[in-house]
């Protein structure tokens, strides 16, 4: 079982910057397909970012692109998500969740779900303007 826990929320003005972390207790990341998923108070979940930690194949929702980057640490126990120019609509929980290793063939922003094993607590992030 892959435990996942997410830090690095707060709270921030606009046009500020926060780097969330996401990291796999006890496991290192092996061809995982990692997304970032935020959701707001009402609205439904939302996809930001994934990345393959095998290929480093990475890709980003147009809501992002440009502010926000995914990157993982060397020993690949820890995948981030920098969040910069931070808008009032970037308010939401953010988690990070993770596919079994070498189950996902194509890691993209359409990647079933499902295909997300397994699921951190989430982090809050809260943008004032």
């Amino acid at each position: 079982q892959v435990e996942l826990v997410e830090s690095g929320g707060g709270s921030v003005q606009a046009g500020g910057s926060l780097r969330l972390s996401c990291v796999a207790s006890g496991y290192i990341f092996n061809s995982n397909c990692i997304g970032w998923f935020r959701q707001a108070p009402g609205k439904q979940r939302e996809r930001v970012a994934t990345v393959h930690t095998g290929g480093g194949w990475k890709r980003y929702a147009d809501s992002v692109k440009g502010r926000f980057s995914v990157s993982q640490d060397s020993p690949k126990t820890t995948v981030y998500l920098e969040m910069n120019d931070l808008k009032p609509e970037d308010t939401a929980m953010y988690y990070c969740a993770a596919s079994r290793p070498s189950a996902v063939v194509r890691c993209s922003l359409e990647t079933a779900e499902q295909s997300f094993n397994y699921w951190g607590q989430g982090t809050e992030v809260t943008v004032s303007s």
